[in-house]
């Protein structure tokens, strides 16, 4: 008997599922049933017990406050799930390992994820006061070292059209002025690492650098952090810099990336 095409095997009602949450990874955090609809051109009730069957499971939830819906908690999970098996994370939890006993400061991968940067897995220092990840925390671009590293050196658009629209001030240090920030990135590029001190939390340090895959493209960032108190401006020069831009070098060549 000959094999069917797998198209013959597809269950109409789990694809219009899978087509709903989908709608989800624009730029809309919340839709509605009506707006579903029409995307989908489904009828209101078909996509309301859709609705109903992802809810149940939690990869969809309704907000009680506007009657709309968003992902669930499930959909963070399968999310974490995926990543958790992605090349970048095998690759780089025994970087961020050897980074830690080298610094004696905690190491983080992040990505860029609907224009904030996101950690994806952490190591921590084992130093009594330390600076820990927040897993799946936004950090913003334009104050952060990993955010200032994804601007400078991630190659899709010009350097400005790359800025954030509103650069919020979040310490005295943080740079709020467009061409201010547009020659700070310039000079990362240069130097070939980003640093914050103090930009985005008061007495936290912070330096980032690249990491790229196979075909060349920037994938994510590596970071260390640590208090101002110990990571010092001549530390991260002296210190810091090479043993991050080795450690860089490293993963994206793990990822297959030829310098």
């Amino acid at each position: 008997m000959a094999r069917r095409e797998k198209a013959n095997y597809i269950i109409r009602s789990v694809s219009h599922a899978l087509d709903v949450i989908e709608q989800f990874f624009g730029e809309a955090d919340e839709l509605g049933v009506t707006e579903l609809s029409k995307r989908l051109k489904l009828h209101k009730n078909n996509i309301f017990r859709l609705l109903a069957t992802l809810e149940s499971r939690g990869y969809i939830e309704q907000n009680k406050a506007t009657e709309n819906y968003r992902l669930g908690v499930r959909s963070l999970r399968l999310g974490q799930a995926y990543v958790g098996r992605m090349g970048i994370l095998r690759q780089a939890h025994p970087i961020m390992e050897a980074l830690v006993k080298q610094c004696r400061e905690s190491a983080f991968v992040a990505v860029s994820r609907r224009g904030a940067m996101v950690p994806l897995d952490s190591v921590d220092t084992d130093q009594p006061v330390r600076l820990v990840s927040q897993i799946g925390e936004s950090l913003p671009l334009h104050c952060t070292a990993v955010g200032k590293a994804h601007l400078a050196f991630e190659a899709d658009a010009d350097l400005k059209g790359r800025l954030p629209e509103g650069l919020k001030k979040f310490t005295g240090r943080t740079v709020t002025e467009r061409p201010a920030l547009v020659q700070h990135l310039k000079a990362i590029i240069e130097a070939g690492y980003a640093v914050d001190e103090g930009e985005f939390l008061d007495d936290v340090s912070s330096i980032a650098v690249p990491i790229r895959d196979y075909t060349g493209r920037m994938v994510g960032t590596l970071a260390v952090s640590g208090p101002s108190y110990r990571m010092s401006s001549e530390r991260i020069e002296k210190d810091m810099v090479p043993t991050m831009k080795k450690a860089g070098n490293e993963l994206s060549s793990r990822l297959g990336f030829n310098a």
